[in-house]
């Protein structure tokens, strides 16, 4: 039992026992009524696909509903953004309830984000890698104003067709944070292909265009934006999965960078902001000094300006069409 207790954990009682799910190994986990989730729950309720366990830096559960038909609740109130579990909560998919179950967390117990990792993976390896920061803009507004079914089938459509773009270009979510998405492309030992980079471009136009279609769905108060942030570099990465899902996952100064880069597009007014290596590795691209603008930009935590390079959706798609 002490076991059990210290270790974080969903916990369902079903007419055979109680059935323990424990959370360790992974960034995340799936959860729905498919048989290819994580914690596969055979009620007719559930969604196939209904939400999805995050784990945090810091080692808080982030609970995501992936727009649901009959929604996932929390201490019986609905998860409409994603939401941070505490042990004892009884979250409800569909018509089941499962109880969520931690370690006691106290302030001076909270691990330090530079050295979560430790605790949960093995670094082994140094790649190359791109990682992908996707922002949903004026999220805060979007919550104050839209009903909270309609937010939450609104923002868990998002996520899961985030999710599905991303798999497609050959990536997948790394984390889901708040209304953000974070995606890391791994390339050869030394170089970036140019189909890499059109991998990279094509999905992050293909997120707006999915963020559009979303606008046109819903009646939301504003049409619906995102904002990109595109890094490539060296991270240290490793694997805390197995299977069909490997959870690896990448720390150092490339992710953390691709992060100030999305926040650096609302300063620059700009849709999407590129690091230096990525565009040198977009040279080649037909007329990509003609639409890629490049700008000094201050980001936070950087002592010493940074060289961006921005572009709208617009002009991206040119430059993709271009390139065909």
């Amino acid at each position: 039992m002490d076991n059990l207790a210290k270790t974080p954990h969903l916990l369902l009682d079903t007419a055979k026992g109680k059935r323990y799910f424990p959370l360790v190994g992974r960034n995340y986990w799936t959860i729905g009524r498919g048989r290819d989730n994580d914690f596969a729950i055979g009620d007719h309720c559930i969604s196939r696909n209904h939400a999805i366990l995050q784990s945090t830096e810091t080692g808080d559960f982030l609970l995501i509903d992936l727009g649901s038909r009959n929604g996932t609740f929390v201490n019986d109130r609905r998860v409409s953004i994603p939401v941070t579990l505490k042990s004892g909560d009884k979250v409800t998919f569909g018509k089941t309830d499962v109880g969520f179950y931690g370690p006691p967390r106290h302030r001076n117990d909270i691990t330090p984000p530079e050295l979560a990792d430790r605790d949960t993976m093995v670094l082994h390896e140094r790649r190359l890698t791109s990682v992908m920061v996707v922002d949903m803009r004026n999220f805060t507004s979007l919550t104050r104003q839209l009903d909270e079914e309609i937010l939450s089938s609104l923002i868990g459509n998002w996520f899961r067709q985030s999710g599905e773009i991303i798999r497609n270009a050959g990536s997948w979510v790394d984390k889901y944070i708040g209304d953000a998405v974070m995606a890391i492309w791994f390339h050869g030992e030394n170089e970036v292909t140019q189909g890499d980079v059109m991998q990279i471009f094509q999905a992050v136009c293909d997120l707006n265009q999915m963020t559009k279609q979303l606008s046109e769905e819903y009646p939301v108060p504003f049409e619906l934006k995102i904002g990109a942030g595109i890094n490539t570099g060296y991270a240290m990465v490793g694997n805390t999965g197995s299977g069909d899902h490997p959870d690896y996952t990448a720390i150092g100064d490339t992710v953390n960078a691709a992060f100030r880069l999305e926040s650096a597009t609302k300063e620059l007014g700009l849709d999407v902001a590129i690091g230096e290596d990525t565009y040198l590795y977009s040279v080649d691209f037909k007329d990509i000094d003609q639409l890629f603008s490049q700008y000094t930009v201050k980001l936070k935590g950087y002592e010493q300006p940074t060289i961006t390079y921005g572009i709208t959706f617009q002009e991206l798609e040119k430059l993709l069409i271009n390139h065909q």
